[in-house]
């Protein structure tokens, strides 16, 4: 298709000024090239920008994930250290109740079964003294020994307590 204005004769303009539509369409062409140029350099700088932004963005982000990552190490070494000591009285106290049922159970059932309750009596208490002694790291080699040798008791009982956690909340 072609452009009418490349053909058009000269026409006369305002006030005497003669102007050629090939020039019309040429100063046209320049200007829409120079306001392109510009638009491509304003571009550029706004993606410098955002560049320079999202690198700063980047870094905050970095450091507050940071931040709550050493707080939730805090508050997790915390709520342990609760649970241990919640865990520890929960079996001294459990130790106690065995204890004192024992004599009825040496009435109910023997002396012999008497002194199995007696037993296991002092068993948890040691357990309870063994949790109140060791340090965190040292439980956790603890179960990961026990885990590896004996893989199927580990499963059977996380099954147990998985069941026992549901029933729990359940009510």
């Amino acid at each position: 298709m072609a452009d009418n204005n490349d053909t058009a004769s000269p026409q006369p303009a305002a006030a005497g000024a003669e102007f050629t539509a090939p020039s019309k369409t040429a100063e046209a062409k320049s200007r829409f090239n120079a306001a392109l140029e510009e638009a491509k350099a304003g571009a550029a700088a706004l993606g410098d920008e955002a560049r320079t932004r999202a690198g700063a963005y980047k870094e905050q982000a970095v450091g507050t994930g940071e931040d709550w990552v050493a707080e939730a190490k805090v508050t997790a070494a915390d709520l342990a250290a609760q649970g241990k000591v919640k865990a520890s009285e929960g079996l001294t106290a459990f130790s106690r109740v065995v204890e004192d049922n024992a004599p009825l159970v040496d009435e109910k059932l023997g002396a012999k079964y008497g002194d199995y309750v007696r037993s296991a009596s002092r068993s948890i208490q040691g357990a309870a003294d063994t949790l109140d002694q060791k340090s965190y790291e040292e439980l956790g080699q603890d179960a990961r020994e026990a885990i590896r040798k004996s893989p199927a008791a580990a499963v059977g009982i996380a099954a147990l307590v998985g069941f026992f956690i549901a029933r729990l909340f359940r009510r």
